[in-house]
């Protein structure tokens, strides 16, 4: 809260790093001034989420996270390298993912997986700074 965001998830990469062995790589090209706190948060829950999943689920060795701010609009994509999931079971996704969902429809973004069995995950958040 006190520093922004993207000194805040750089912290949270680099414990996530040493906790698990997991190479992560952030890339911030998000502006010196701070966006609204709620879109903060949201943005930082759910990169923490996205990171948690990698760790039940996704037998990763490598995370990729982009941060931009673009036309009125901050996107976060977060990328790895594990075994990725068919995307019939998002159908059924657990509640990682739906508590992502609705943290991004508060602040009427949109979030986006993309997936396949043996390729890795991605998940692109996009939300308006109001």
């Amino acid at each position: 809260d006190d520093f922004g965001l993207a000194p805040a998830l750089e912290r949270l990469t680099e414990t996530f790093a040493e906790q698990t062995g997991i190479a992560v790589e952030l890339e911030s090209r998000l502006p010196e001034t701070r966006m609204p706190s709620e879109v903060e948060t949201v943005l930082y829950r759910v990169v923490q989420e996205a990171l948690t999943n990698v760790v039940k689920h996704a037998r990763a060795e490598r995370v990729s996270i982009l941060l931009r701010e673009r036309d009125g609009r901050v996107a976060a994509v977060i990328e790895d390298d594990g075994r990725g999931f068919p995307l019939e079971a998002e159908a059924g996704e657990g509640l990682g993912l739906l508590g992502m969902r609705e943290r991004v429809a508060l602040v009427d973004g949109r979030l986006d997986v993309e997936s396949a069995a043996g390729s890795g995950t991605t998940i692109v958040v996009d939300v308006p700074l109001r």
